[in-house]
C-alpha cells in the first residue's frame, strides 16, 4: 500500500508541477477566483490534459492520424469561441477529385494568423480573410481588413459582436458600408468600442455567393478557381481545442452543427489522404502554426462545405 500512495502522490505532484507550468506559460491566474472555480477548473484541465495524452498515444500506435497538445485553452471544456449554429438538410456529395495541391498561402492571398482572443468573433475572422484573398488577387496587394470593424459596426446587420453571426450578415454590412484595414481600426475585443467611429474604407465588395450545401467537389471547384473561401464547421469537440499537427479526423462531428468560422485556403494529399488547408484564427501558437489539416474525404467531414461563400469584388 505504502507502494502505491507513494506513486499516486509523486504523479500528483508531477500533474500540480505541469499545471503551474502551464499556467505560468500562459500568464494565467486564477487568485482572484474563489477556491471551488479554481480547484474545478484545474480538474478540467487534468481531463484535458488526459485526453491529449490519450490520443497521442493513439497516434504513436497508428490508430490516430494527427496529434495534439496542451495550448492556452485547457481549462475549457470545449471550444465555445464563435457562434454559427444551423440545422441544415444536405445532399449527397460527388467525390470525385482532381489530384491538384492548392496552398494560398505559398501564392501571397493570405494575411498572416491572427488571435480572436476570448471573443466569438471567427465569423468576422473568416469574413476578411476571404475579401482579403481577393483584393489581392485582383490588385496584387495584401491588405490586412478590420475584424474589429466588423465586430462593432454590424450589428444592426444581424451580427452579435462577440457572441457571433453567420458570416452572409457581415458580408452584407460590407457591401453596404465597406471596411477598413486593421491600420486604422485595429482589433482590441472583447474590449469594444463604445460607438462605430466613421474611418477610411479601403475594401469594398460587390456581392456574395454561397456554394452548393454540402457537395465536396463544387467547393474544391471554388477553391481552385476562385481563391480563399468562408466555410462554417462543427468544432464543439476538445480533439479540434487542442489540434496540434497531422491529418484531423474526428468522428463525433457533425455536419449540421456549426460552431465556429474559418477560412479554406486550399487543399492537397499527404501518404494518400487527402486534406483541406483551413487557416483558423487562434493564433500562431495553435494547430500547424494557425493552420489545421482537416481530412478531405466526400463526406462533409465536420460541415466543412454545409456553410460555405465568397465575396465578389
Amino acid at each position: 500500500y505504502w507502494g502505491i500512495s507513494r506513486k499516486m502522490c509523486i504523479l500528483h505532484f508531477a500533474i500540480l508541477t505541469d499545471w503551474d507550468i502551464w499556467k505560468s506559460t500562459n500568464g494565467i491566474s486564477y487568485e482572484d477566483m474563489v477556491r471551488h472555480i479554481s480547484s474545478e477548473t484545474r480538474v478540467i484541465w487534468e481531463g484535458n490534459k488526459q485526453q491529449i495524452e490519450d490520443n497521442n498515444q493513439g497516434f504513436l500506435m497508428g490508430s490516430k492520424h494527427f496529434t495534439m497538445a496542451m495550448n492556452k485553452y485547457g481549462d475549457l471544456v470545449r471550444t465555445k469561441r464563435g457562434k454559427t449554429v444551423a440545422s441544415r438538410k444536405l445532399r449527397n456529395s460527388a467525390k470525385k477529385f482532381d489530384g491538384m495541391v492548392i496552398d494560398y498561402r505559398q501564392m501571397g492571398y493570405v494575411t498572416e494568423v491572427k488571435d480572436q482572443g476570448y471573443c466569438g468573433s471567427c465569423w468576422a475572422f473568416s469574413t476578411t480573410g476571404a475579401i482579403e484573398g481577393q483584393i489581392f488577387k485582383k490588385t496584387g496587394q495584401l491588405i490586412s481588413l478590420s475584424e474589429q470593424n466588423l465586430v462593432d459596426c454590424s450589428k444592426s446587420y444581424g451580427t452579435y459582436g462577440c457572441s457571433g453571426a453567420w458570416m452572409a450578415n457581415a458580408y452584407d454590412y460590407v457591401v453596404n458600408n465597406g471596411l477598413e484595414s486593421t491600420i486604422t481600426y485595429p482589433y482590441t475585443s472583447p474590449l469594444l468600442f463604445t460607438s462605430c467611429p466613421v474611418r477610411l474604407a479601403v475594401a469594398h465588395i460587390k456581392d456574395y455567393r454561397f456554394i452548393p450545401k454540402g457537395d465536396e467537389q463544387a467547393l474544391a471547384d471554388a477553391v481552385a478557381t476562385i481563391g480563399p473561401i468562408t466555410v462554417a464547421i462543427d468544432a464543439s469537440h476538445s480533439s479540434f481545442l487542442f489540434y496540434s499537427s497531422g491529418i484531423y479526423e474526428e468522428s463525433n462531428c457533425n455536419p449540421n452543427n456549426l460552431s465556429h468560422a474559418v477560412l479554406l485556403v486550399g487543399y492537397g494529399s499527404e501518404g494518400g489522404q487527402d486534406y483541406w488547408l483551413i487557416k483558423n484564427s487562434w493564433g500562431p501558437s495553435w494547430g500547424e502554426g494557425g493552420y489545421m489539416r482537416l481530412i478531405r474525404d466526400g463526406k462533409n467531414p465536420c460541415g466543412i462545405a454545409s456553410y460555405a461563400l465568397y465575396p465578389i469584388l
